[in-house]
């Protein structure tokens, strides 16, 4: 796991200056690889490759990066794992390749990009990776991003040159470099909490999407092609499956994407919160293991958010070495200050909180963690996917003027009533933040689509023009209009917008800065592309069967907990910001929440947001996510653009 950057540009520039402008963009990213670092540069082309390195694999100087192909054709600046690298240097070694220098899957990658070319080699990789790829014959760049974006990758158009880092923040290195704000992407991120690919919060800076190559041509002109495609994955047919034989083969394919990926020459653990997708990596992990696997939990003060001690039951159970912190709102505080550094850009998944302190602890005892990431959009495990759909079965006949007048009556009634009320239940039965979800239920009740409902869930500022006026903001994929024809069920096409925007987007994004702003490797073993390709061929009914999601999975599960231990209403990976903000984090709000701060930090219309800090204090009201993402935003904006000057 690494940090890349680099560029390429007029070669107007000494080799030893395009050295030293990489060396400063890699500089800047130090967390992401404090065991080495390096610099390449050709001067008559304009190109420089810097590199921040953290050894997981082969830890000798073999692995170093920027790293040159044995025929001296091509150069690579690699961050991620790949898991097959043993299989692929065995096939170069039949193609006449070797010796190797070392043990280490970049000199895999160098080696087989430069003889069978980028997209090739991308398409045969099974990992997580994001690397530079400079071919001196054809004097081209490549930008390569795993299939599911698990890794990041920016480029930026800055002058004449092409740039590229694995973070924002790499490009401030570069003199020629004048951050501006894109508009339509503060309204983006007003609306999601997070800035949707291909758009980053600065103008002429883009993400590299999930499975796509991007390429810089001797003339500077760029070009994009996918090599996995996450549309043709979602449209394989789905026959009927037989289910004994369906969890056998999952089983196996989940077994061999978790013990590759337990291949490290560094200590190495695993993210337990007790729920059913860390459970079945753990589990999975500790049968494939002599020794006792290192397991690591965040709980909370707060019952309604604390899984701690779910999973310190499946780690009793599994036999694993566990460790756990509590987090209160004092360590919190400690942590919100460093979000705007941590994140690059504006970022308002308020788990980022518990997901950073858990990487920190993780990483106290071991270099790489393996993580549960992906297997609610993968395995259908959000609730959503079961309410939103019988939502609108029973309610879509039910006249709009009907349902909205329910839905402002259910709104009237503060949300600590329908807590209060939940409350009566027993608690291994009791739903998470019961106000929370009457809340979004009234929100949707008027909406017209069954694709209205979705969009509603995934917002959080409805209406970002009313806070900001105006904007160009991009269009969503949630918005194409072509989506419904080709994924008719909804369940299905609310699986694939969320595998596709707030995935990558959000979740990968999280665990990605989280765990590298601590030099932590996480590793993601369900978003292995075999089992997500193998996932999206089952027929619905063996993801949701019974009102249970993740069905199949759980099966697989049962192999090894007893599902007294795992069943439990889904609490999810959050924090209780809401009642922070009302107590030990009120002062801090309510001096980014100002009018003066707001204008401050461009947003011209304040009251809406004052509306809700009102409301939300008075207790009436649970605007905690909304607020959280303007907060995010002034604190952002006061660290990158206000600390640095505005340009002109």
């Amino acid at each position: 796991m690494c940090g890349i950057a680099g560029f390429v540009g007029p070669a107007s520039r000494s080799e030893p200056e395009l050295r030293g402008l990489a060396e400063r963009m890699a500089a800047a990213l130090p967390y992401r690889g404090p065991d080495d670092w390096g610099a390449w540069a050709d001067g008559a082309t304009g190109v420089g490759l810097g590199h921040r390195r953290l050894s997981i694999v082969d830890l000798s100087p073999a692995g170093h990066q920027p790293m040159t192909c044995a025929d001296g054709s091509g150069v690579i600046s690699y961050n991620g794992e790949v898991y097959n690298a043993d299989e692929l240097r065995a096939e170069l070694g039949r193609h006449g390749a070797g010796p190797f220098r070392g043990h280490s899957d970049t000199e895999v990658l160098a080696e087989f990009c430069a003889r069978f070319g980028v997209a090739e080699t991308a398409s045969r990789l099974i990992g997580m990776f994001a690397f530079a790829w400079w071919d001196k014959r054809t004097r081209t760049l490549s930008l390569v991003r795993d299939r599911l974006g698990i890794k990041p990758v920016y480029w930026a158009r800055i002058g004449q040159t092409i740039a590229f880092a694995s973070e924002l923040k790499a490009f401030f290195a570069l003199p020629e470099f004048k951050p501006e704000i894109d508009r339509g992407a503060q309204a983006a991120f007003l609306r999601f909490a997070y800035v949707p690919a291909p758009r980053a919060i600065y103008r002429d800076v883009f993400k590299l999407e999930p499975g796509t190559v991007l390429t810089v041509g001797p003339d500077g002109e760029t070009s994009t092609r996918k090599f996995w495609d996450a549309r043709a994955v979602a449209l394989q047919p789905k026959p009927p499956r037989d289910p004994v034989e369906a969890e056998a083969a999952l089983h196996d394919l989940l077994k061999d994407a978790v013990t590759r990926r337990m291949v490290a020459d560094v200590p190495l653990g695993a993210f337990l919160s007790g729920g059913v997708d860390s459970s079945t990596v753990v589990a999975l992990m500790q049968s494939a293991s002599s020794r006792p696997v290192r397991t690591f939990t965040i709980g909370f003060n707060e019952e309604s958010f604390d899984e701690a001690p779910h999973a310190r039951a499946v780690a009793k159970h599994l036999g694993t070495e566990h460790t756990e912190l509590i987090l209160d709102a004092a360590r919190a505080r400690d942590v919100i200050p460093r979000l705007p550094d941590i994140y690059d850009e504006p970022f308002a998944d308020a788990s980022a909180i518990p997901t950073f302190l858990v990487s920190e602890l993780t990483r106290r005892h071991v270099t790489v963690a393996l993580s549960g990431d992906g297997g609610d959009e993968l395995f259908a495990g959000y609730n959503r996917y079961i309410w939103a759909e019988r939502i609108w079965r029973r309610l879509g006949p039910v006249p709009p003027p009907v349902r909205a007048a329910v839905g402002r009556m259910m709104e009237s009634v503060p949300v600590a009533f329908w807590d209060a009320a939940a409350s009566l239940i027993p608690r291994g039965r009791r739903p998470a933040q019961v106000g929370d979800k009457v809340k979004k239920l009234a929100a949707i009740l008027d909406r017209a689509r069954p694709d209205d409902i979705y969009r509603r869930l995934v917002n959080f500022w409805e209406s970002p023009g009313s806070l900001l006026g105006p904007t160009d903001e991009p269009a969503s994929p949630i918005d194409d209009p072509s989506l419904a024809r080709d994924i008719p069920a909804f369940v299905a096409r609310m699986r694939y917008l969320d595998l596709i925007t707030y995935l990558p987007d959000d979740i990968l994004a999280k665990v990605d800065r989280a765990s590298m702003a601590v030099s932590l490797e996480a590793r993601v073993p369900l978003l292995d592309h075999r089992v997500v390709e193998f996932v999206w061929r089952l027929p619905p009914d063996l993801l949701i069967r019974d009102g249970s999601t993740k069905w199949l999975l759980r099966r697989v599960l049962d192999r090894y907990v007893p599902r007294s231990l795992i069943e439990r209403p889904k609490t999810g990976f959050g924090v209780p910001i809401g009642d922070w903000m009302r107590g030990p984090l009120r002062a801090w709000a309510e001096d980014l929440l100002s009018e003066k701060s707001l204008h401050g930090a461009d947003i011209p219309h304040a009251e809406p947001v004052r509306t809700k800090w009102r409301q939300h204090l008075g207790g009436r009201q649970n605007w905690a996510h909304e607020l959280w993402t303007v907060l995010m935003w002034v604190s952002w904006h006061r660290r990158w653009m206000q600390s640095l000057g505005r340009p002109e």
